[in-house]
C-alpha cells in the first residue's frame, strides 16, 4: 500500500466543560508529505495528542478541514471512520495495551479479526509483521513473558499487520530504557525508509526526535516552527509544515 498524505487547514479544537470553552488547537495548518516522518515535541498540554488524536480519526475538529490521503474526515460518519480507521492508520501508544491472556500472534491477529480474511491470510499477515519487527519466534509467548522493549515491538507489528498509509505514535518509547527506546526507534525508521510508511510521532525526548525527517514543534495549540534534521532529509515529494 502507498503511504498517504496528510494536510490540515485551519483547524480548531475545543472541549466544554459544564458551560465553559476550553480551547485546545487554534486555526492549525500542517501538511506531511507522503512517506514523510515528522516528530511534534511541545509542553504538556500543547495539544499534541489531540492532533494526533484528530488525525487518527478518534476525535473530531471543532472547526477546519483535515484529509488523510483521499479521505475527508470531518466529512466522515462515526461508522465509516472506524472502517477507514481499521484499514489506513496504525496507532502505537506509550502503554502497550496487549491482552495478557493472548500470545503475541494472537495480540497482533486481532486487528484482522474486523475484516472478512481466510484464517491462512490472518497467519501469514501475523507471521510477517512478527518477522518485520524482529519477533517472529515469540509468537507463542504472552505479555508477561517478554520484555518491555519486546512488548512494545508486538503492538508495532499489530499496528502494521493491516498494512496501513500513516503511523501515529504517541510517547512509543516514554515506558523504556534508553537501549530499548533506540530500538524501537530504529524499527520506526525501517517502516519509513524501507516499507515507506508516514509517520507522525509525539515525542518530549530530543534524542527521539533525532531519528525523524522534521521536527515540528506545538505550544498552547499553535505550530510554532518546523525543522529540518540535517541528518535525515525529506523524502522527495514530502511537504514542509505551513
Amino acid at each position: 500500500m502507498s503511504a498517504a498524505d496528510i494536510e490540515l487547514s485551519n483547524v480548531h479544537k475545543s472541549y466544554y466543560k459544564d458551560r465553559l470553552e476550553i480551547p485546545v488547537l487554534h486555526g492549525l495548518n500542517l501538511k506531511i508529505g507522503p512517506g514523510d516522518f515528522v516528530a511534534m515535541m511541545g509542553p504538556s498540554g500543547s495539544g499534541k495528542s489531540t492532533l494526533l488524536h484528530l488525525i487518527g480519526g478518534l476525535d473530531s475538529p471543532s472547526d477546519g478541514s483535515i484529509r488523510v490521503g483521499d479521505a475527508l474526515l470531518e466529512r466522515m460518519t462515526e461508522r465509516a471512520l472506524t472502517a477507514w480507521r481499521s484499514r489506513h492508520v496504525g496507532f502505537i501508544f506509550q502503554m502497550y495495551h496487549l491482552v495478557p491472556v493472548l500470545t503475541a500472534a494472537q495480540n497482533v491477529e486481532l486487528p484482522l479479526l474486523l475484516f472478512r480474511m481466510p484464517a491462512s491470510e490472518r497467519r501469514r499477515r501475523v507471521e510477517t509483521a512478527l518477522s518485520v519487527v524482529g519477533l517472529a519466534d515469540r509468537a507463542d509467548h504472552r505479555p508477561n513473558q517478554l520484555s518491555g522493549g519486546q512488548e512494545q515491538r508486538v503492538a508495532i507489528a499489530r499496528a502494521i499487520v493491516t498494512d496501513p498509509e500513516v503511523i501515529l505514535a504517541d510517547e512509543p518509547t516514554g515506558d523504556l530504557d534508553a537501549r530499548m527506546s533506540e530500538e524501537i526507534l530504529n524499527l520506526l525508521n525501517l517502516l519509513n525508509s524501507e516499507f515507506g510508511k508516514t509517520i507522525l510521532m509525539v515525542t518530549h525526548d530530543p534524542r527521539a526526535a533525532s531519528h525523524a525527517r522534521r521536527i515540528i514543534h506545538l505550544d498552547k495549540g499553535v505550530l510554532e516552527r518546523t525543522e529540518e534534521n540535517p541528518v535525515r532529509q525529506p523524502m522527495a515529494g514530502a511537504r514542509a509544515a505551513s
